[in-house]
């Protein structure tokens, strides 16, 4: 069934192109030693018969019996070549699906076989590209010891032998787990180095604090979750000498921070290790952050230089700052900026890599005092901040502005002096487009001067160009104590061009957050400005979602308005894929209908509502 394969006399590929790997067998150059010699790879037999498993897994079984024996007679085909179809790209989708359905003690028995002798094959199947995917699926099947392990507190009196064997079962599970910590821990820096090996030491990261993620979907050698998305994390409760191996393998890391720091695949493990401490170990993750400080801090450097700054800017190590940073205690934040960072800030705001933890520092330091200087000495900045494109630091600082009532005036005001529009007071109308569009008051507001000498450029429509960071300052800025500002350049806005902020996909979410935090009375206000734009926004896709959000914010008598709006327009919404959905929500047949019934309904759900929001609050 195994064969060593022999490079191909045939045709060679062109110059410049790329040795692909079909997984069919083929030998890739790159496997071949200075003798013509490579590693076995499954025949073109096996591989069709992994081929045939995968999609029986995907077809299901009609019972369990059915299952378990499919497993095992799998599993019987396997011994002997175990390794080689972990490393294979078919065997190692078929061994994915088959692991999900597999018992614990089939789990168990194929890390046995992929161990091979003196646990050696654990490395090579864990550092190959096809083979860290069945590791890291092997491993998350630990989630399962808890479903599969005796209780305690059952009595044995008639079940001594099955209890056992499931005991038997978990044990053999965990010990070839605690076999792979060793392993790894002898072998550490050709894991942590090693772009799949990596992957594999993170999933045992997981595994041994008792949280375990979703599985990775797409088995294809470089397939990559969406950037940005949250990981939901599972916990279980893990067996106890899971976390002595935790502990012990985070003493390995740290004695080999150096490593961590610097390189781009060990840095994600030990960033890995604080997010599972944080979650299920704040204890030992207070002494992993208080370690890693000292030896970054600790390091040589030029005079009257903190060698923190070097780190600060360097691609790899900031990202691993910013987790100690946002997993830090007060006084390790506290030590931060007092000994480090103070006087610095604007420098490292202004870099285009610094930045990035240093936001993680203000939203750090929001909650505690020494957050009044970090302010003051970033708002100092705040224009050069935007210049520079890093509206990422303006964005989190004014977030953390909301939970410090002292700071939300001084931070509007330099925001004006920022965008131009501080003077004279009438420039304070078109603060809201401003702070949405990122443009300066002269961009889009020629001085009379240049309209005289005829050389202004063509103004800008900053309700054309509404960008991302600039929704999200506005959002923040509405939940400061004082609105006016924002309230009053609303207000200044025409009907017209309310309704294109409500359309647009950016500008709709500022334009909810300015309304639903206003008083019922500012509300009823912006809404009776908005009369007459209420059915093109119900069949606009983001105008429907604001026009709901509103509903749901409003009284029953600004309620009554919308829908006696909405109402004559019953076939143009009707027919309409994004206002069909607002007509039943609204209960607009109701209201043509049985109007008193309507608003004895509106009447109840408004009083539940507010009912609710005073127990919130």
């Amino acid at each position: 069934m195994v064969e060593k394969m022999e490079e191909s006399p045939k045709k060679q590929p062109k110059e410049g192109s790329k040795n692909k790997w079909s997984g069919h067998g083929e030998k890739r150059k790159s496997d071949s030693g200075p003798g013509g010699g490579g590693r076995k790879r499954l025949d073109a037999q096996t591989v069709g018969y992994f081929r045939r498993v995968s999609d029986l897994l995907s077809e299901g079984f009609n019972g369990d019996e059915e299952k378990v024996l499919f497993v095992d007679n799998v599993l019987r085909e396997m011994e002997g070549q175990a390794t080689m179809v972990a490393m294979d790209m078919t065997g190692s989708v078929a061994l994915q699906k088959l692991l999900s359905f597999a018992s614990v003690a089939q789990v168990g028995h194929v890390l046995s076989l992929l161990a091979g002798e003196a646990e050696a094959g654990f490395k090579a199947v864990s550092c190959d590209r096809c083979g860290g995917h069945v590791m890291e699926s092997a491993l998350r099947q630990m989630s399962r010891w808890t479903d599969n392990s005796p209780s305690e507190q059952e009595e044995p009196a008639t079940t001594d032998g099955y209890d056992n064997k499931e005991a038997d079962d978990c044990g053999m599970l965990e010990e070839q787990v605690l076999s792979i910590c060793n392993v790894v821990r002898e072998n550490l820096l050709e894991f942590i180095r090693n772009t799949h090996g990596s992957h594999v030491v993170r999933t045992l990261v997981h595994v041994l604090a008792g949280c375990v993620g979703p599985a990775r979907t797409d088995s294809r050698p470089g397939g990559k979750h969406k950037h940005g998305t949250p990981i939901t994390l599972t916990d279980f409760e893990a067996p106890v000498s899971f976390w002595y191996e935790l502990k012990n393998l985070s003493a390995c890391l740290l004695e080999n921070v150096n490593v961590c720091i610097t390189d781009c695949n060990a840095s994600p493990v030990l960033q890995t290790m604080l997010t599972v401490c944080h979650r299920k170990r704040p204890k030992l993750l207070k002494q992993i952050n208080k370690s890693i400080m000292e030896y970054l801090t600790g390091i040589n450097s030029a005079p009257g230089v903190s060698p923190l700054i070097v780190f600060f800017k360097d691609q790899t190590s900031s990202r691993l700052l910013e987790t100690v940073i946002q997993f830090s205690h007060k006084a390790l934040l506290r030590d931060l900026y007092k000994d480090h960072l103070k006087t610095k800030l604007v420098d490292l705001a202004l870099h285009h890599i610094a930045n990035f933890p240093i936001q993680k520092f203000i939203v750090a330091s929001a909650e505690l005092k020494v957050f009044t200087k970090v302010f003051n000495e970033i708002v100092e900045g705040l224009e050069a901040i935007m210049a520079a494109g890093h509206m990422g630091v303006v964005v989190q600082l004014a977030k953390s502005c909301v939970e410090r009532e002292e700071t939300q005036g001084p931070m509007l005001q330099n925001l004006l002096q920022a965008f131009h529009c501080a003077e004279p007071a009438p420039r304070h109308a078109a603060s809201l487009p401003l702070f949405l569009s990122l443009y300066t008051y002269e961009l889009c507001y020629p001085t009379p001067e240049e309209e005289t000498a005829g050389d202004a450029p063509p103004p800008q429509r900053p309700l054309e160009a509404i960008c991302y960071h600039g929704s999200c300052l506005v959002q923040s800025l509405a939940k400061f104590k004082d609105r006016s500002l924002l309230m009053n350049s609303l207000h200044s806005l025409s009907p017209a061009e309310l309704q294109g902020l409500g359309s647009h996909q950016l500008g709709s979410h500022a334009l909810q957050a300015l309304v639903t935090t206003c008083s019922d009375k500012g509300k009823g206000k912006i809404l009776r400005k908005m009369e007459g734009t209420f059915v093109q926004l119900a069949c606009s896709r983001y105008g429907s979602r604001l026009l709901e959000a509103v509903w749901n914010s409003a009284t029953v008598s600004q309620r009554q308005s919308i829908a006696q709006e909405l109402v004559p327009s019953e076939s143009q919404l009707r027919s309409d894929q994004f206002g069909r959905h607002i007509w039943p929500k609204f209960g607009l047949t109701h209201f043509g209908k049985r109007k008193a019934h309507w608003m004895e309904i509106q009447t109840g759900e408004s009083k539940k509502r507010k009912m609710f929001s005073d127990i919130l609050e």
